[in-house]
């Protein structure tokens, strides 16, 4: 029995997106071309591999026995280019990395444009993607890299997501901010408990950030309007329609027509991250190389260096 290692890769995308339009995504294919790909896998090994009886397609237990070969054959591949380019010192090939929307504006932009010039080989590609949808294209192999945050409480401290590693690039706190011509205007937060509050949705980063700074203070805030998108809730401050809470990444490049308030323990910060599949060799240095960009990115903003985790 002669197998195509080529046809495995397809049969190991199919298992890991659970359906050929993922796996034909992924490996850049049209659905037909990886449909042909299986049914000559199934030629070859000489009974069925894919259960076409269900709406989706699944795998029968001997697709999800060869699946899991090849699996490990990708992992050992993986891990020989890896090993290859840290012989080779370079950076160099394809990396796909995701973010959220001021992450990629102030931190991985600057940091592509420094590769740029250090690594010229290496082939960012950028998509603008975030939460669940995110992790589960890197955890399936459709990225390399997510540039991620997580609220991280005054005393408390960001667990890492199951099954990814956590490179830590900066603590960004969380600030509060006021319009400028508000008279009298507040010297603190205690001044703050009858204004208007441009709130986040509940649930959301800054949202409870709010809850913690107004429960150390003492006071339930109005909730005069409520934005998601740091620009929005910025033009709303700066409007004179209320104080709120944003990262201090978010007022980067922004006009000084509100005041900002000195940074608050209680409010706690968020914790950037850059997330990338476990291996058995290491962290590779295409994503090494992007982590220590951002770093240095976010060093040059002024925000602070992880705590208590600098890996």
């Amino acid at each position: 029995m002669e197998l195509d290692p080529r046809r495995l890769r397809v049969l190991h995308a199919v298992a890991v997106r659970g359906g050929v339009m993922d796996a034909a995504r992924l490996l850049h294919l049209t659905p037909s071309a990886v449909s042909q790909q299986l049914a000559q896998l199934e030629r070859e090994v000489g009974q069925p591999l894919v259960d076409r009886s269900r709406r989706r397609v699944g795998l029968t237990p001997a697709g999800r026995l060869l699946a899991a070969r090849a699996a490990r054959i990708e992992q050992e591949l993986a891990e020989a280019r890896q090993e290859l380019l840290r012989a080779s010192g370079r950076a160099s090939g394809p990396v796909a990395i995701a973010g959220f929307s001021s992450a990629i504006c102030h931190l991985l932009v600057p940091a592509l444009r420094r590769l740029a010039e250090a690594q010229p080989d290496l082939k960012p590609r950028v998509v603008e993607l975030e939460g669940p949808e995110a992790l589960r294209e890197l955890r399936t192999g459709g990225l390399d890299l997510v540039v991620a945050e997580y609220d991280v409480g005054g005393q408390g401290a960001a667990a890492d997501p199951t099954g990814l590693t956590a490179a830590p690039v900066a603590d960004d706190e969380y600030r509060v901010v006021l319009p400028a011509d508000w008279s009298p205007a507040p010297g603190s937060v205690r001044d703050l408990a009858d204004r208007p509050w441009v709130a986040s949705p509940p649930g959301t980063a800054c949202g409870r950030a709010l809850e913690r700074i107004s429960a150390e203070y003492g006071f339930t805030p109005r909730h005069a309007h409520t934005a998601l998108e740091f620009p929005t809730v910025l033009a709303l401050v700066a409007a004179g329609l209320g104080a709120a809470i944003v990262p201090t990444l978010a007022l980067s490049g922004t006009e000084t027509d509100f005041v900002t308030l000195p940074a608050l323990p209680v409010a706690g910060h968020r914790r950037i991250a850059s997330l990338r599949r476990a291996s058995g060799s290491g962290p590779d240095p295409l994503t090494d190389a992007v982590v220590t960009a951002l770093r240095e990115a976010a060093a040059a903003l002024g925000l602070k260096p992880p705590a208590g985790n600098g890996s």
